[in-house]
């Protein structure tokens, strides 16, 4: 690990959020650590409105859409709600034919197949629609590419919406609309909405046509704030709003299908990190081993019996999942090191046998033990396809771009990307890769990072000061959760390894005079020689709670000790 203490912000700065705010300098800190600057900013930092949320109409092409989507209701045209197989891609649909049904019953769903179609507009998906005469097709976090297919689906007479929030290319597709907040031709404030969040600001727009407020919108926001955790979104702006509220839905009265979900893992209260390690897998199983339409129909049942059902069976999938990602991991380990493929710059590996619903979770498996640029590879049809994942600071998208010549197809973002590939380029593009990555990449890049926010004492870890930190949730990208250093700490003695494997590390330590406080590390159960025999050692960590025998103490989440 690599320890990084971030820059002292300026200190005119912090003193006059200090001094405006009436809060102690070092929390005044941590919010220009944030962006957050002055009082309005502080103000939508830690009371997010829904009135901070933007005019839909902002986008670039939402009149358009809004308008097409009128003329269809008012024809009685049959309407297809199109969205990928994963979180985004599976709320985005469920939302969007959810709002759209309490206006039209001509509304219907389609979520590609991962393994007969593969990601994003397909042929088939089209040929559908042809065949069921529908003449609108609304497409959700996907389509920002899908050229061809857009002009195949115009000359049957099908009109496209594409809502989409992937880098588009120089060319786009020739649909009626297309609200992409990355387009450089659009103006809207916020670029960093999630497929499911461009879905909200559609169905935003066709609400303030029915006199409709963002308050009555509420109920459809436990769908966004699960794509904005799964998708690993900056929760900044826009998305802060968004998850904060979509959060307190899914404490309070979540749909019957969430809500199902949340029985099954028998947690009172569940926050961003929840949802992105318990709510979001379950989701992505029904894709990643059967079929995201799964997804859908947990997502959009309104019989709370008939949604626990279906949960159950997301559950099952999600077991089978486990189940093949553990498995194909330790294969690509054992591949990479009889390849002796250990020191390169990137880890690619391939089996034609390998799940393709899994390849994602075991490219971010592989990082944890070789940290770089990672491509997992499997058969596809004919051809080869792969999940790509990146490192911290590595836009592993653009990578791809500089490879193109090898590739069939390929789209993302900066740290997570698919592509396909003949198999005749395999060899060609996986040195192309290694070519780019090692000219282009910072040697620190290839070491895991810990940002620090500050050095502390353990005498300013206090009750106070644990509330406070409390009201910088929801954490994620851009507002992670404030990661402090205190030095040459030491254990009194109770130190020791927990769980199956002795993975993790369980402590009770102290600071000069300090009261002792409770401390554990996953996946530090090793390093527990450095903490024996009250040797002092330095600690990053998080600031916690601990609650047991429902008694709540303040506790350590170690980083990394040294």
């Amino acid at each position: 690990m690599r320890w990084t203490i971030k820059p002292n912000p300026d200190p005119e700065k912090v003193k006059h959020l200090s001094e405006t705010l009436n809060v102690d300098s070092f929390i005044a800190q941590l919010l220009v650590q944030r962006g957050v600057n002055n009082f309005d900013e502080a103000r939508q930092f830690f009371r997010p409105a829904l009135s901070d949320l933007h005019d839909p109409y902002l986008m670039k092409d939402m009149d358009k859409a809004v308008e097409r989507i009128e003329k269809a209701i008012i024809n009685n045209e049959n309407i297809l709600v199109f969205g990928d197989y994963d979180v985004d891609g599976t709320t985005a649909v469920a939302l969007v034919s959810s709002y759209l049904k309490t206006i039209s019953p001509n509304i219907a769903t389609y979520i590609p197949d991962r393994y007969d179609e593969g990601y994003g507009i397909s042929f088939k998906g089209i040929d559908f629609a042809d065949d069921n005469a529908f003449s609108l097709i609304i497409a959700l976090d996907c389509g920002i590419k899908s050229i061809a297919h857009v002009d195949y689906a115009n000359e049957k007479n099908i009109d496209f919406i594409i809502c989409d929030h992937h880098r588009p290319s120089d060319v786009l597709p020739n649909a009626v609309a297309i609200l992409d907040p990355k387009r450089t031709d659009c103006s809207y404030p916020y670029d960093e909405l999630c497929g499911c969040g461009v879905g909200f600001k559609l169905i935003q727009a066709l609400g303030q046509n029915r006199h409709q407020t963002t308050a009555d919108l509420l109920p459809y926001l436990d769908l966004v704030a699960t794509a904005i955790g799964a998708d690993i979104v900056p929760i900044t702006g826009e998305n802060r709003v968004l998850a904060h509220f979509g959060l307190q839905v899914i404490n309070s009265d979540p749909r019957p299908g969430i809500k199902a979900l949340i029985h099954l893992i028998k947690k009172k209260t569940l926050d961003i990190t929840d949802v992105v390690f318990i709510v979001a897998p379950r989701i992505n199983a029904a894709g990643r081993i059967k079929h995201g339409n799964h997804a859908v129909e947990l997502l959009t049942e309104f019989d709370f019996e008939q949604a626990q059902q279906f949960a159950a069976e997301i559950e099952s999938y999600n077991s089978e999942r486990k189940d093949l990602d553990k498995q194909i991991t330790i294969e690509a380990l054992a591949q990479i090191e009889e390849n002796h493929e250990q020191n390169q710059f990137t880890t690619v590996v391939f089996n034609e046998k390998w799940h393709k619903g899994v390849i994602g979770i075991v490219a971010s498996r592989l990082i944890e033990t070789y940290y770089r640029p990672t491509l997992v590879f499997t058969k596809s049809g004919d051809k080869y396809a792969a999940s790509a994942r990146s490192v911290k600071g590595f836009d592993v998208y653009n990578a791809l771009e500089a490879c193109s010549e090898h590739l069939e197809q390929f789209g993302g973002h900066m740290y997570a990307a698919g592509m396909t590939l003949k198999p005749e380029n395999y060899q060609n593009f996986k040195n192309a890769f290694e070519k780019v990555v090692k000219a282009t990449i910072h040697p620190d890049m290839l070491v895991p990072e810990i940002a620090i926010d500050a050095e502390i004492n353990f005498d300013a870890i206090t009750p106070k000061l644990t509330r406070i930190l409390q009201q910088f949730e929801p954490f994620g990208p851009q507002n992670m959760t404030p990661v402090f250093v205190t030095k040459q700490i030491k254990d009194t003695g109770y130190g020791k390894q927990i769980g199956q494997n002795d993975e993790h590390l369980k402590l009770f330590v102290k600071h000069n005079n300090s009261e002792g406080i409770g401390a554990i590390g996953f996946g530090l159960g090793k390093k527990i020689d450095l903490t024996t025999h009250k040797k002092p050692f330095d600690a990053a960590y998080c600031i916690d709670e601990n609650e047991f025998n429902d008694k709540v103490s303040i506790q350590l989440r170690l980083k990394d000790i040294v």
